[in-house]
């Protein structure tokens, strides 16, 4: 199994493009801005460059991450070792049987929003909880990162 760098990407780029909407002023932007308690001095106060840049790089690792829970192929690979060089017979005739099962944008958008419900949405939820942020909070976030993981689900799962 072989990983898909340009998906992987894609998917990365995709978290980005994903919050330029969701977060736009016209969308939730003013939402989050007073639930996050965010003045447009903050906003302007950083180095977008900086952030842009770790944002793009916390999504790769996302996307790294999530191929694993998309792609179920990466299980059988896992199993072996990671070298397929060295795997039995049988891991190839499985791969043979089953290397493309599951592989479509629908299974993995599937798996990238039950990722955000199931994981993200505690983990922000927990987070919120102690630092005093409103449900409103909790749910803008949670929601783009529900929307987002299950894009980049799709993508990773279904670019082959």
């Amino acid at each position: 199994m072989e990983f898909n760098f340009l998906a992987l990407i894609a998917a990365a780029v995709s978290a980005l493009v994903v919050g330029f909407f969701w977060y736009n002023p016209k969308v939730f932007g003013n939402a989050w801005m007073k639930a996050a308690e965010m003045t447009e001095e903050k906003v302007k106060g950083g180095n977008m460059g900086k952030i842009f840049a770790l944002a793009l790089f916390f999504a790769f690792l996302l996307a790294f991450q999530l191929q694993f829970l998309t792609n179920h192929q990466t299980g059988a690979f896992s199993l072996i070792g990671g070298d397929p060089s060295t795997a039995l017979p049988s891991y190839q005739a499985f791969m043979d049987d089953y290397g493309n099962a599951f592989r479509t944008f629908k299974h993995g958008a599937l798996h990238g929003v039950l990722a955000g419900i199931f994981i993200a949405l505690p983990i922000i939820g927990t987070n919120a909880l102690f630092e005093r942020k409103s449900a409103k909070y909790i749910f803008i976030n949670s929601g783009y990162w529900i929307v987002t993981l299950g894009i980049m689900g799709a993508i990773i799962c279904g670019w082959r």
